[in-house]
């Protein structure tokens, strides 16, 4: 194989640079071309759908960048979502055994009350920001229920979980006092959920972390840092996808007025609508992993040790397996996408993620009198890895009742 050209091996930095965050999909396709690309940091950048699929299932890829010879760190606790099995089967199996489908499906009518609540607090303005008013809110509002932890203390996680998700990109550019911001977010964090967990030891309730505590038929109870860093994880992943799922789905629909229109007609649109929304713009643009042998794929070989970015918003939109990939199909069948991630660390939350997209679109649509974009790109927060509008400003006619 031929040596990769100089601007090839820098465009995953360009991916991670804020001016790309309104659009990194020229970008993505620019390194398809390549679907196994080493960059000139020495990463790795996974961007072919087979190649993604192969990958995520591959017992020669880990989840846990110490494996990793030059991965760049922050001080995160490790969650399952970056352990390797035994340890990340043992934990998935716990949270399994607690957050069931029954779980989800008991929240719905919850899910539709917030919504409505939510809506009517607008009142009689005519601009809305969808993610302040509605997607933010309302998907922490459900963990938090979930979870058990107290409504007052919602508002503490906003900057804290910010932070947090930044620290998922492992951007070798990132600033000192930014990975000090990191690190200080995640202790605050763990602290205030420590203390949290303790106190639902002393006296459970019928929420998750009791759950977890208590353990079930098939998993062991969850004590100490396993307890605080699963619940931590069940905080900031429970809500930071599903804001994302929110805001993209409706910056999204409102790009494409016709099928708002369709949606608004038929409701039942929505379902396969969602899939195509986590699969067109997902809340997850890509994971990192680490080689725990010499992997030959895609015409290369990763070695040992090395850094890979598996790709998975490229993958999401590779030609070889989808018809017309850049085009928002929302009735789109066959629609095998990444937007849950794949393998072993396959969302666990995606049915409440779902749940509650399927819920508050349909009614956006509904109640929005004749929406309109204020800002089209709008701002961006500042994380690659969990891509999404800071703020979604609308302006509409009314809030229909």
């Amino acid at each position: 194989m031929s040596a990769p050209t100089t601007a090839r091996t820098e465009l995953f930095a360009r991916v991670l640079a804020p001016e790309s965050r309104a659009n990194p999909y020229p970008l993505y396709a620019e390194l398809r071309a390549q679907p196994v690309a080493q960059q000139a940091d020495g990463t790795w950048v996974v961007s072919g759908f087979d190649e993604i699929s192969a990958l995520l299932h591959d017992p020669r890829i880990s989840s846990d960048m110490d494996n990793a010879d030059h991965a760049t760190r922050t001080d995160v606790p490790k969650s399952l979502l970056t352990q390797d099995p035994p340890s990340h089967d043992r934990l998935r199996r716990a949270v399994m055994t607690t957050f069931t489908p029954a779980v989800v499906e008991s929240l719905r009518a919850d899910v539709r009350r917030m919504t409505d609540r939510l809506l009517a607090a607008v009142g009689s303005r005519t601009r809305v920001d969808v993610v302040d008013e509605i997607a933010y809110p309302l998907p922490v509002a459900v963990i938090c229920a979930l979870l058990g932890i107290p409504e007052r203390d919602e508002a503490r996680f906003h900057g804290w979980a910010d932070t947090i998700a930044r620290g998922l990109d492992l951007d070798p550019t990132m600033s000192q006092s930014e990975r000090d911001a990191i690190t200080h977010a995640s202790t605050e964090l763990s602290a205030y959920l420590a203390e949290l967990t303790t106190q639902r030891a002393r006296r459970p309730g019928s929420d998750l972390i009791s759950g977890l505590i208590s353990g079930g038929a098939r998993s062991e109870p969850l004590t100490g840092e396993d307890l605080v860093i699963t619940t931590r994880l069940l905080l900031i992943a429970g809500h930071e996808t599903t804001v994302n799922l929110l805001t993209n789905g409706m910056l999204t629909l409102l790009r494409h007025p016709d099928v708002l229109a369709r949606l608004r007609n038929d409701p039942e649109l929505v379902v396969p609508m969602i899939e195509e929304i986590v699969r067109y713009e997902p809340s997850v643009q890509f994971r990192y992993r680490a080689t725990l042998a010499d992997i030959e794929i895609g015409g290369a070989t990763i070695p040992r040790g090395a850094t890979v970015v598996l790709l998975l918003a490229a993958g999401n939109r590779d030609p070889r397996h989808f018809t017309d990939p850049d085009s928002f199909i929302p009735d789109r069948i066959p629609n095998e996408h990444f937007g849950f991630g794949g393998g072993i660390h396959y969302c666990i939350g995606a049915p409440l993620a779902r749940m509650e997209a399927q819920i508050v679109l349909p009614e956006l649509v509904r109640r929005l009198d004749n929406p309109r974009l204020v800002t089209d790109p709008p701002p961006y927060r500042p994380a690659a890895t969990l891509r999404g509008p800071r703020h979604l400003w609308v302006d509409v006619d009314r809030i229909l009742p």
